[in-house]
C-alpha cells in the first residue's frame, strides 16, 4: 500500500486540487464510511483549499439503520425461546429505550459472530432455539447473507432466520440530489460499487447533472478522485467515473448481484435522517418466507423514539458537522454513545472523535 501513501505525491495532487478548483465553491459528498474514516485519519481535509469542502452522507449502514429495527432486534432478543446474532458494530446501536448490548447484559442470548457461516452453525447446534441473524449493511454485505439463507434452505434448517435491514445506496444518493444540501459531486463508495459496478450511478448524472467518482480508500485515491471531482465541475461535464480501476468494473460482480436477487427484492425501506425512501431496502422474497425472522418470529415492538438533541439523522443528509451537536465529546462519546454515528467504527461522530477534528 506504501505507494498509495506517497506524501509527495499528495502534496502534487493537493496543489493540483488547488490549482484547478481556484475560487469557486465545490461541495463534495462521500457517501461510504470507510471513506469518512479515511479521509479523518489521513487528514484529508487539511491538504484541501477552502475552496473545497467535503462533507459525510449515508454511507454508514450502521447509523442509517433506524430505530424501529433496533427495537425489533432488542424485541427478539428478549424472547426466551430466540438466540441473536450481528456484527459487532450493532451491539451498542441505541434504540427507542434499550440496546443488543444492555439485553445481553440483562441476561438474553446475544451474540457477536464475525460471519453468518458462524451464525449458521449456532443455528444447527441449538436446534430447539430460533437463531435470528439481524442483517445490517449495504450491497457489499448482502451477498453473504443471502448465500446463508440460500445454505439454510439448501441443509433444510429451519430454525436459522434473518432480520433484514439491508439497504441499497444509490436510491438515498438520488434522495440527497433533490435535498436542500447543495452537493456538486459524489465519491461514490468503493466496496458497494465492487459488488454493483458503476452504471447504477449513471442516473444520477443523467437526471440530476450529478459528478460520480468510485473511489478507492487510501489518501492518494480519495485525493486522485476529489481531483477528478473538481475536473467535472471546472469542465462542466459531469460523468461516472472510476477511479478504483484495480477493484471495480463497470459491470461490478455479476456472481454475487445473482445471488442478491435470488433471494432478496427491493422494497421501499426506512433510513435514519432520510425518512423512507422508495425501492432502496432489500427485502427477503416469499420463497425464502420460511427463514425470515420477521415473518416467521412475531413480536410487539415499542413506539420508535429518538434521542433528545442527538443529530444523528442531520448529519447523514450532510446538513451538519459532529461538532455542532450539543451531545458530541461530553454526554455522547463511544463508550456511552446517544446515537449510531458515534457506535460505528464507519461513524461520522466516530471519525471526529478518533481523530480530533474539532470543525
Amino acid at each position: 500500500m506504501d505507494e498509495f501513501r506517497r506524501g509527495d505525491v499528495a502534496r502534487r495532487l493537493s496543489a493540483m486540487i488547488r490549482e484547478r478548483a481556484g475560487d469557486r465553491e465545490m461541495t463534495f459528498m462521500e457517501v461510504c464510511g470507510t471513506h469518512t474514516m479515511s479521509i479523518a485519519r489521513n487528514g484529508i481535509r487539511e491538504l484541501l483549499p477552502e475552496s473545497v469542502r467535503l462533507i459525510s452522507g449515508p454511507g454508514c449502514p450502521v447509523c442509517v439503520t433506524p430505530n424501529q429495527t433496533m427495537d425489533r432486534a432488542v424485541a427478539l432478543s428478549r424472547q426466551p425461546d430466540v438466540i441473536v446474532t450481528t456484527f459487532g458494530d450493532m451491539m451498542k446501536v441505541p434504540g427507542s429505550s434499550s440496546s443488543l448490548d444492555r439485553e445481553h447484559a440483562r441476561g438474553g442470548d446475544v451474540r457477536i459472530v464475525a460471519s453468518t457461516l458462524e451464525a449458521l452453525r449456532i443455528a444447527e447446534k441449538n436446534p430447539k432455539k430460533w437463531m435470528v441473524f439481524l442483517g445490517v449493511g449495504f450491497e457489499t454485505t448482502a451477498p453473504t447473507v443471502a448465500a446463508s439463507l440460500m445454505e439454510a434452505k439448501h441443509r433444510g434448517l429451519k430454525n436459522y432466520s434473518v432480520l433484514s435491514a439491508h439497504k441499497v445506496i444509490p436510491p438515498a444518493m438520488e434522495a440527497l440530489c433533490v435535498g436542500d444540501v447543495r452537493i456538486d459531486g459524489f465519491l461514490c463508495p468503493g466496496h458497494v460499487s465492487a459488488i454493483i459496478g458503476s452504471k447504477p450511478y449513471e442516473p444520477l448524472t443523467r437526471r440530476h447533472g450529478m459528478g460520480c467518482v468510485v473511489a478507492g480508500f487510501e489518501p492518494l485515491d480519495v485525493l486522485q478522485s476529489l481531483l477528478m471531482l473538481v475536473d467535472q465541475v471546472k469542465n462542466q461535464k459531469p460523468a461516472v467515473e472510476i477511479q478504483y480501476t484495480r477493484v471495480v468494473k463497470p459491470e461490478g460482480n455479476t456472481r454475487a448481484q445473482k445471488v442478491m436477487d435470488e433471494v432478496f427484492e427491493v422494497d421501499d425501506s426506512a433510513w435514519r435522517g432520510l425518512g423512507s425512501i422508495p425501492m432502496s431496502g432489500l427485502r427477503i422474497r416469499d420463497s425464502f418466507a420460511a427463514w425470515d425472522a420477521e415473518v416467521q418470529i412475531p413480536v410487539e415492538v415499542e413506539p420508535q423514539r429518538e434521542p433528545k438533541g442527538c443529530l444523528c439523522g442531520e448529519m447523514l443528509q450532510g446538513k451538519v458537522r459532529p461538532p455542532e451537536c450539543g451531545h458530541f465529546g461530553k454526554s455522547c462519546t463511544p463508550d456511552d454513545p446517544v446515537g449510531p454515528c458515534m457506535v460505528s467504527s464507519e461513524g461520522t461522530c466516530a471519525a471526529y472523535y478518533k481523530y480530533s477534528i474539532r470543525g
